[in-house]
């Protein structure tokens, strides 16, 4: 293909109870809750955006939270590692942190030169935090419970897992990804410059058992496409090479297209415009509950349905809902 991506935009999974998901977030891992909205095709949840101040491309992991969605199930077919960069020495302090939140994590372990941790969120979610040697400018969310020192610049990388590489590879170079290294049954591709924000990893398990999508586990990973303009050409060149994709469909802060790598898994090529401000300033991110204008009308059955959220301070001295 003629277009390429230059990162991920966000990564988004399914949860189950929505308080206890924000907690872990924003207490925790010390993200900010950058928009609160709902799925637009469910609008009786929650759709919750965590990431850096202004929740920038690259910075986001969003959820569904469903309180009484089953357990998924890790396996191939689906993103099974979403992993946040963090500065390098401070690998240790995350560690401790994590330990007093009784948060069990691995022992860190090193590829590449980079530095990792590995945990689950309260739902089975697997994360990582990962120190790339070549460090990461992005700049923290300074507002937040982790001192900015450090605090998560953004997402590193995701990892696939697949039966079989070779069609996902084949994708993955039409996407404009390259490959750059790899270490026994997995293979890493870069986007654009490289660096954090801009890996996939494709773990090749032929034995796994296929994965099931629900709580604790990915819904979709998505790529940057700058504008919509670049977003059209790139949906008419899938279509010509005969991906299966859907229309560009209207996410209000992005435009959004979806279609499936030969493994399984759900991608998305999303528009880093028009952001997160598009309905309310940088200061007040995800304070209030905000509606597309197709479901403004329903607000108040929207409102019953949902539970109440209690927020930190940093993001709403009061109950919202």
């Amino acid at each position: 293909m003629s277009i390429a991506t230059s990162g991920l935009h966000h990564v988004t999974a399914i949860a189950g109870d929505p308080q206890r998901n924000a907690d872990f977030y924003l207490r925790t891992l010390g993200l900010r809750l950058v928009k609160t909205t709902v799925n637009f095709d469910d609008p009786g949840t929650y759709h919750l955006y965590y990431g850096d101040e202004s929740g920038k491309p690259g910075s986001l992991l969003t959820f569904f939270p469903w309180k009484d969605a089953p357990s998924g199930r890790h396996g191939t077919g689906q993103a099974t590692t979403t992993s946040f960069s963090v500065p390098e020495g401070s690998i240790g302090w995350w560690q401790r942190h994590l330990a007093e939140q009784g948060v069990e994590t691995s022992r860190v372990h090193s590829r590449d030169g980079e530095e990792a941790l590995t945990f689950r969120d309260p739902d089975g979610l697997a994360l990582s935090l990962v120190a790339h040697p070549q460090g990461d400018p992005r700049a923290p969310w300074e507002g937040g419970t982790v001192p900015a020192e450090h605090g998560v610049r953004g997402l590193h990388s995701v990892t696939l897992s697949v039966d079989h590489e070779d069609a996902t590879a084949e994708m993955f170079r039409g996407l404009g990804l390259e490959f750059a290294a790899q270490e026994q049954n997995r293979l890493r591709f870069t986007a654009g410059d490289g660096g954090p924000g801009a890996f996939v990893d494709v773990l090749v398990t032929p034995d796994a058992p296929r994965g099931l999508v629900a709580a604790g586990a990915v819904h979709h990973v998505a790529w940057r496409a700058p504008d919509e303009a670049t977003q059209a050409a790139w949906r008419q060149e899938l279509v010509d090479d005969g991906v299966k994709v859907t229309s560009i469909l209207d996410r209000q802060y992005f435009r959004s297209l979806y279609f499936r790598e030969p493994g399984g898994t759900l991608l998305e090529i999303a528009t880093d415009e028009p952001g997160f401000t598009a309905d309310e300033p940088l200061l007040e991110l995800g304070r209030a509950l905000k509606l597309p204008p197709w479901l403004e009308p329903k607000r108040e059955d929207i409102d019953r349905m949902l539970p109440k959220l209690d927020l930190p301070a940093e993001n709403n001295p009061e109950v919202l809902g």
